[in-house]
This record gives C-alpha cells, structure tokens and sequence, in this order.
C-alpha cells in the first residue's frame, strides 16, 4: 500500500504557525490559571520609570523596600533624585543591590523624565521606544518594561522567564533576538496593552513558583497541558 502523498509546501504548518498557535493556547491557559492579575504596584508613571531601573537584577520584594526608603526620604520624584548627591541615593536605594550602579543609571533616568515625559504622549511607540534606549542603563528589557507599564504603549516585555517558558512549550521562536521574539509575539497576539501586560505577569508568576530552572510540575497549573513535562530545557 502507497503512503499518501505529503501535503504541498505552502499547506504545511511551518514553525512561524505552529508556535503562534501554541502561543495562542498558552496564553489562554494562563488566564485560566492566574485569572485576572495586579500588575507592577506603582502609584504613578514615575514610579514604574523608577521600579524598571531597580528592579535589574534584583528580586522585586527588594525594590519595594528601595522605594518605599526613597518615598520616606521624600527623594521619589525626578527633580529629587537629580538635586540630592548621587552617594544619598546609592544609599538610599541600598537595598535593590549594585547601588551605586543603580544610582547613576536612576539619575540618567530622570533626566530623560524631565525631557521627554511630558511630550511622551505626542510620540509614537517607536520613537519612544530609540528614546529610551538612548538613555544609560536602559536597554529593551527596561525600555519596553516602561512602555507598557508606565506609557501604556502595547509591546511585549521578553525576559529569562519568557524565554524559559516558551522553550518549555516547545515554542520555536524561544531562541530569537530580544526584538524578534517581541515583535513576533505582537503580531500574533495584536496590539493589545492590556494583554500584554496580563501574558507577562503571568508568566513571571508561573515561573518564580513552579516553571524554575528545577521545574516543580507536580503543583504547576498548566502541568495538563505543557507539551514538554519534566523535560528541562536550556539549563
């Protein structure tokens, strides 16, 4: 008996189609484990500026002490943190670790805040977007982190977790550049801010508590329909 002839080229599902419809039912799966999620505690724009230079290589409980020091020292605004001397902000911001790093990246910050913030509106994602990587100490992790949570422009934030998770479910584009992966993930979701802002926040939560470099399946809510169980990839 004759195998059956293989489908045309154009009929195949390539991996740009494959993954988007993965991507499709794993964003759907997130909603229905984590639900409705609050996102980036910060009482204004500013604070979400602040939080994304601080919050580079450091857990997020940590940050919150830092600005809750900053807000304490009455030092949480950009005309503050640029008058005060960068050795009280290093110190006040000790707890988000690389202080002193932190302090002149947070300064640089500002000054572009006093800039651009109040045309920020006027300026399209894009420009936005080379704005702030101009900016020492921002690059497409922090920029973008800003552009949806502060500006709510729609772009997708690509992390280690991002990166991590879509390994995990067998997602080709895993391994893209940093703008590649985004972009992609943009245009088959659409431009759509808040969720974006939902698909990231769920997946942090996923992977700080079960998707680790360790995966804990056996108490992940998407262990039913993960593809790659117990399998780690990229560690």
């Amino acid at each position: 008996m004759s195998r059956p002839s293989p489908p045309p080229p154009e009929t195949r599902p390539g991996p740009a189609r494959t993954g988007a419809r993965r991507l499709v039912s794993l964003h759907a799966a997130l909603a229905d484990a984590f639900g409705q999620m609050v996102w980036w505690p910060a009482e204004s724009p500013f604070e979400v500026l602040v939080g994304a230079v601080l919050t580079q290589n450091t857990a997020w409980v940590n940050v919150e002490r830092a600005i809750d020091r900053l807000r304490a020292a009455g030092a949480l605004t950009a005309v503050e943190l640029l008058a005060r001397p960068e050795s009280e902000i290093a110190d006040l911001i000790r707890p988000a670790g690389y202080f002193n790093v932190k302090a002149v990246r947070l300064r640089a910050a500002c000054r572009w805040w006093l800039a651009e913030a109040a045309t920020a509106a006027s300026q399209d994602t894009a420009s936005l977007r080379r704005s702030l990587l101009a900016v020492h100490g921002i690059g497409p992790e922090t920029a973008d982190d800003i552009l949806l949570y502060a500006f709510e422009r729609p772009v997708f934030v690509v992390d280690a977790y991002t990166r991590r998770l879509f390994a995990r479910f067998g997602l080709p584009q895993h391994d893209a550049a940093y703008d590649l992966l985004r972009g992609w993930v943009e245009g088959v979701l659409g431009p759509d801010v808040p969720a974006f802002g939902q698909l990231h926040a769920r997946i942090v939560e996923l992977c700080k508590n079960h998707c680790r470099p360790r995966p804990r399946c056996g108490e992940c809510p998407l262990a039913a329909t993960c593809p790659r169980l117990g399998v780690v990839a990229g560690d």
